[in-house]
């Protein structure tokens, strides 16, 4: 009998290319990061550390200083990837923000529920309307100067003709009143009630899929959703 190293399953190949895929993700992240905020990792420091610190004194305390001190490092670890999730959020909307297509590229970074035609119409102006498809019906997000309402409002009679019946939402993206910002966006979505079965879905992206859409360049980077905090 031949020994050897078990072939690996699905699963642990699956679970391999998933951690690899998240490591790359982070990694991008900081790098992005580290453009906006070339500090970031003095700043992650400057958390870790304390916490740390904490940890052992606690730890003498109870007069277990290094029983302590090894419980605290995954702590201090998740204080200052928890503070590193939040600059890079932040870095990832500013690197895009007033960038051609930053709507889109915000809402294809939605983890799940929703597929997303970015540039369904388009203007000289750049002015653009972008379609996503779940379980609240359809959502039209416009971003773009003041031809956008009227692009909008096309778009909506388009949609309302070839899926009638099913929930149409306006967004349009801006820091004016009664738009949402750039940054809000992706909490604005999930607030839609969903009013669609998955079935209902399915049919309604096969009706919208025949719409199509335009090929514009769509602003690229880690978005929020590709940040994930590590499982404990």
């Amino acid at each position: 009998m031949a020994f050897g190293r078990k072939p690996k399953t699905v699963s642990s190949v699956e679970k391999s290319t998933e951690k690899k895929v998240r490591f790359k993700e982070i990694r991008d992240a900081y790098a992005l990061t580290k453009q906006q905020k070339p500090l970031i990792l003095i700043w992650c420091l400057l958390i870790f550390i304390p916490v740390e610190i904490l940890g052992i004194v606690i730890g003498k305390a109870l007069n277990h200083p290094i029983y302590i001190g090894i419980l605290s490092v995954p702590l201090a670890f998740l204080a200052a990837f928890f503070f590193f999730t939040r600059v890079a959020g932040s870095a990832a909307y500013a690197s895009i923000e007033g960038q051609v297509g930053a709507g889109a590229s915000v809402l294809m970074a939605i983890r799940r529920g929703w597929t997303v035609t970015p540039a369904v119409a388009v203007t000289r102006n750049q002015d653009m309307v972008h379609r996503a498809v779940g379980r609240p019906g359809v959502v039209l997000v416009a971003e773009g100067g003041q031809a956008v309402r009227g692009l909008l409002n096309d778009e909506r009679r388009k949609t309302e003709r070839f899926a009638p019946g099913v929930p149409v939402h306006e967004v349009i993206v801006g820091n004016y009143e009664g738009q949402v910002s750039i940054r809000k966006l992706q909490k604005h979505m999930r607030k839609f009630p969903k009013k669609l079965t998955n079935n209902q879905v399915r049919e309604l992206r096969a009706r919208m899929k025949a719409v199509g859409g335009l090929n514009i360049p769509i602003p690229k980077g880690p978005m929020p959703k590709n940040i994930r905090m590590p499982k404990r």
